[in-house]
């Protein structure tokens, strides 16, 4: 496993980093030798945020991406509450790698009701999108814990976003350009 470390706003001690690669090493055993992992630690500078230490992982793997996003008083509180997230994650695609997958995926879109008021975007995100079929966006889907995914579909080379229903099942939404 290959460890990337960043700063943001923090001092990068060589003890700060052996720490981290300390803890991050308990990812090894759930992950394969290829995962690299990309660690960034930052501290907020605004005095009104109470837990302004800042770790963030992205784990690169040969299948899903594992991220998260942990913050406390300590960074490295901040660092084993982030280890102990990714650990989950990762046990979590390793049973289901190991269980296989047999589910029904449904195939449809929904639209969701236009409110009164007028949203306003308050964060913008980017994010290299990668080809995958929609049983492994799915697997993504629930390894991130969000509530719908942005992928490029495999088979036909369009951007897909896979979401979470109420019932708890799955929708896909399929863009046509028209």
């Amino acid at each position: 496993m290959r460890l990337q470390v960043k700063g943001k706003n923090v001092e990068l001690s060589p003890a700060l980093k052996e720490y981290a690669q300390k803890k991050l090493g308990k990812l090894e055993k759930h992950l394969n030798d290829s995962a690299r992992v990309e660690l960034e630690l930052a501290s907020e500078r605004n005095p009104s945020i109470g837990q302004s230490e800042v770790a963030e992982a992205t784990v690169f793997t040969k299948g899903p991406v594992l991220r998260a996003r942990e913050s406390s008083h300590d960074m490295k509180a901040s660092i084993d509450l982030l280890v102990d997230k990714l650990e989950r994650q990762a046990q979590r695609l390793r049973e289901k790698r190991r269980r296989g997958h047999g589910r029904n995926y449904e195939h449809g879109a929904e639209t969701a009701p236009a409110g009164g008021e007028s949203p306003v975007i308050v964060k913008t995100k980017q994010f290299a999108v990668k080809p995958m079929g929609a049983e492994e966006a799915v697997l993504q889907l629930e390894l991130i814990g969000h509530d719908f995914f942005v992928f490029q579909n495999a088979e036909t080379n369009d951007v897909n976003v896979l979401y979470r229903r109420r019932d708890g099942n799955y929708g896909l939404i399929e863009p046509q350009v028209s």
